[in-house]
């Protein structure tokens, strides 16, 4: 099982972010953003390395690889 939903809510709750407010900075919707906090969607390489950018960490990080 994936570990990016649990890294996403990690990360989003230690900055106090809102779905609405990640997805607007990654070009995204906000339900896009809660259907991969939940599970329910896959994310794309692109969306990806645009969430790590976002949050500073690697993409490596976001998926469970690295610590």
């Amino acid at each position: 099982m994936s570990k990016f939903p649990e890294k996403l809510k990690e990360l989003k709750q230690e900055l106090g972010l809102s779905n609405m407010k990640i997805g607007k900075a990654i070009g995204v919707g906000d339900t896009t953003v809660c259907r991969w906090e939940n599970g329910k969607a896959d994310i794309k390489s692109k969306e990806l390395v645009k969430l790590a950018k976002f949050f500073g960490v690697s993409t490596d990080y976001l998926v469970g690889l690295e610590d």
